[in-house]
């Protein structure tokens, strides 16, 4: 078998299955319970190579395969570093095109059975196009990169690695109840009620006045202007805002820094998104600003160095994010199949990870399947996000 975009280590055998024998039937895949001597990963990423044009492509287009080509040469170094532990692996990667009618003739042509763990698709719709499939075949399925909740999947054999919105909440209140004093504390919600910033406010409302939160003082407004004009003396606010419009974020971190100015004690907590945008330093760090993210790289770390050197001397060019994604999953996946053979779902729950860039703690739901419950909670502190736990 040939390899794709990168030379195969002994132990890994990587192969891109030609799409124009997608009707054919491969050959049977025997597997021995006694003994587990290999271990079959399908890689389901859309690199959309039919399509890419580099001279007419759209910029989205171009960087759609950038990412599946990123993701994928971490994956597979991250799978070749698995196979040090002695594990032959078989890779099969297999273009998605991110269209549904190419994930249907890849299910139906047979090329994803044998399957002992199928990775992506990377998407939400091919994740929910692949839950039947899934299910049926009994074969688990890794949503790498998709931040949707399992709920709208409801299935028990998926691995979100993505921390969901209700993750973020829970880790922002929890932080919250266990750092700050209730008596001296006003905790304030700012959300518009618009749908985007309800994901991430109604498990933060539920939090402060149904579950552990409800000791401390609770306020929410649709805006920083009137929580203004409501203002205790003498009182700690912690101000949560559940926007990432990146207006509406500008006006507010603006006003609270004017109200901070004037001796108002505040700590702003802000949406995951943040960390992908571009705001005042300076008034994030007056702020006491956190925000809560799925990955973070240390890279003052002997690990993150080594990994950027070998991505660099192979492929003469910098790791980006999905990279090291793809080199966490590749790695954390392939030595849980080393160590714990075909019946390795079920070690899931109780083997944790610490990676270059995301850490993995899953805990078992009997619909929604696998979830990642470990993220960092970050702090805008010398010009720079650090992490606080």
């Amino acid at each position: 078998m040939s390899c794709f975009l990168m030379a195969c280590s002994p132990k890994v055998t990587t192969r891109k299955t030609p799409q124009k024998d997608a009707g054919a039937q491969p050959a049977a895949v025997v597997k021995t319970e006694k003994k587990f001597t290999d271990a079959s990963i399908a890689l389901l990423i859309p690199f959309n190579l039919n399509t890419t044009n580099i001279q007419s492509g759209t910029k989205a287009e171009m960087e759609k395969s950038v990412m599946a080509i990123d993701f994928y040469q971490g994956f597979k170094m991250g799978v070749d570093s698995a196979a040090a532990s002695g594990l032959n692996f078989r890779l099969k990667v297999l273009d998605t095109r991110d269209n549904t009618e190419q994930l249907n003739s890849l299910m139906k042509s047979g090329q994803l059975s044998g399957s002992d763990l199928i990775v992506g698709p990377v998407f939400p719709d091919g994740v929910k196009q692949i839950t039947n499939y899934s299910v049926s075949n009994g074969i688990p399925v890794v949503s790498p990169l998709a931040a949707t909740h399992p709920d709208e999947f409801l299935n028990p054999n998926l691995i979100s690695v993505v921390n969901n919105i209700d993750l973020h909440a829970e880790k922002m209140s929890g932080f919250i109840a266990k750092t700050f004093d209730p008596a001296k504390t006003v905790v304030v919600l700012i959300s518009t009620r618009k749908s985007a910033d309800e994901a991430l406010a109604i498990p933060i409302r539920a939090y402060f006045t149904k579950d552990k939160g409800a000791k401390f003082t609770f306020q929410e407004y649709s805006s920083v202007y009137a929580m203004e004009t409501a203002r205790v003396p003498g009182k700690r606010y912690v101000v949560l805002v559940a926007s990432s419009e990146r207006q509406f974020v500008v006006a507010t971190i603006d006003k609270l820094s004017k109200m901070r100015n004037a001796g108002m004690q505040i700590d702003l907590f802000g949406h995951p998104n943040w960390s992908k945008q571009n705001y005042n330093t300076d008034k994030l760090q007056l702020l006491s600003t956190r925000i809560t993210t799925s990955y973070w790289v240390d890279y003052k770390s002997h690990a993150v160095n080594s990994f950027v050197k070998k991505y660099r001397s192979l492929y003469h060019f910098e790791p980006g994010e999905y990279a090291f994604k793809g080199f966490d999953s590749g790695l954390y996946f392939g030595k849980l199949l080393a160590a714990r053979g075909a019946n390795y779902l079920q070690y899931l729950p109780v083997e944790k990870y610490k990676g270059l860039q995301n850490s993995y703690v899953f805990k078992k739901d009997e619909q929604l399947g696998y979830i990642n419950t470990s993220l960092f909670l970050l702090e805008y502190k010398n010009y720079a996000l650090n992490p606080v736990e």
